[in-house]
């Protein structure tokens, strides 16, 4: 498979892992604190957390989801009397104070604020501190307590296996924002899943599809032990609690950074858009860019014989095909290894190769076409399989591997 453009030859720390280290001395501060202050702490938390739940239910009854309505003066009784048990909850929990830095944009002025990078459950702490409407996933709201308070800041959901779900949250998105300031701030966090904080990973464009300013927020967690990172491979979430709760002190830094305004030309190109607002994200944290998605990430766990070693061209084909919004299950894939037995000829033109995959003939598809374009301009239609195989089922190797042997007798004729 050829690669274009020049990408680095290996990963850096792969953003999707944690490997929590403690010393000698964390683990007896550990064994103290989980029989003398963590059963307090978890205690007050719970307590705080029970406390606030009635508030929002009453304060959610009624009100509609989709339209603005003024604030009547016990809604905003009840709007203050949250943010002072939540922030007692996280003060509870060892975040004894939070530094800010920078203001906060009026909603009229940047009515998105970008936060990242999105590393911890513990990230909740500057949205219960401003009660901005979030992005949240549609089962959240059946978690029993903090659903309900979720649904009190009135969040876009989004049910990430539906693309139509998909399109209507970036619809709503756009509305709400383009509201003038009447809806509260909208705080997105566009990596669209927790990493380890290494660097910033590519950001999801639906913040940046209206095309308006937004305010770039970033998130600092400066603590010798990490004890708050909760990724895809490391600590679980309840191991995450505890270690945090038997912390004596957990510091915390908020940034706001100056409001971004986006050229003419990011306003048409939202990835434009956000790969810049990350660039100035990434310059504000010191730490590097990582050009991968949140669906890249089993691919980076890939492990055995097909371990890459140079994921560039992988990952490149990748994002094509999120772009394609190609489904590739397990079944589709085996029915294209079938289709291909079947085949005269396994070499494709563009044309054929669009044929093939049942869709149109876009920039897209050009490109994924010539990534595998032999020097005829035809596209081996195995290959494409191999390498899609590789990027769908990481974990399966040796399946890959048998396809690669199988793959000289699926066609007979060029």
């Amino acid at each position: 498979m050829n690669s274009s453009g020049s990408r680095p030859s290996r990963w850096g720390r792969n953003p999707f892992v944690h490997n929590l280290k403690s010393s000698l001395a964390d683990k007896m501060t550990t064994g103290l604190m989980s029989v003398t202050g963590f059963p307090a702490r978890l205690l007050l938390v719970s307590f705080l957390m029970l406390l606030g739940w009635p508030f929002a239910f009453v304060a959610s009854l009624g009100r509609s989801q989709f339209a603005v309505e003024p604030q009547s003066w016990w809604r905003r009784l009840v709007d203050v009397a949250l943010r002072v048990i939540m922030r007692a909850m996280w003060f509870c929990a060892g975040f004894h104070w939070v530094k800010v830095k920078g203001e906060r944009a009026a909603p009229s002025q940047a009515p998105i604020l970008t936060v990242a990078p999105h590393s911890t459950f513990f990230d909740a702490i500057p949205v219960t501190s401003t009660m901005c409407s979030i992005v949240s996933k549609l089962e959240a709201q059946s978690i029993p307590v903090w659903g309900t308070l979720i649904q009190y800041i009135r969040p876009v959901l989004v049910l990430r296996s539906s693309p139509d779900s998909r399109r209507q949250t970036a619809d709503e998105i756009k509305r709400r924002a383009q509201s003038g300031g009447e809806w509260p701030q909208i705080m997105i966090f566009p990596e669209g899943t927790c990493t380890n904080r290494s660097s910033l990973i590519l950001f999801k464009a639906g913040a940046f599809l209206p095309g308006l300013p937004v305010q770039p927020v970033v998130l600092r967690y400066p603590n010798r032990l990490d004890t708050i990172t909760w990724t895809w491979r490391g600590p679980s979430a309840w191991k995450i609690l505890w270690l945090t709760l038997c912390q004596p002190h957990t510091a915390m830094e908020v940034e706001y950074l100056p409001v971004y305004n986006p050229s003419d030309q990011e306003k048409e190109n939202p990835s434009l858009f956000a790969n810049n607002v990350r660039k100035v994200m990434a310059k504000a944290l010191e730490v590097p860019l990582t050009d991968l998605y949140f669906e890249d990430r089993e691919l980076s766990f890939a492990e055995g014989p097909l371990k890459v070693y140079d994921p560039s061209s992988l990952l490149e084909l990748n994002h094509l095909l999120l772009r394609l919004r190609l489904k590739t299950t397990e079944s589709w894939l085996q029915e294209q290894v079938s289709t291909v037995r079947k085949l005269r000829k396994h070499l494709l033109t563009l044309e054929d190769f669009a044929l093939f995959l049942r869709v149109c003939v876009t920039d897209t598809l050009r490109h994924i076409h010539g990534l595998f374009a032999q020097e005829k301009g035809y596209a081996d239609i195995r290959h494409f399989l191999l390498a899609l195989s590789t990027i769908h089922r990481p974990s399966k190797a040796m399946d890959t591997l048998k396809m690669a042997f199988e793959g000289a007798h699926w066609c007979t004729d060029v």
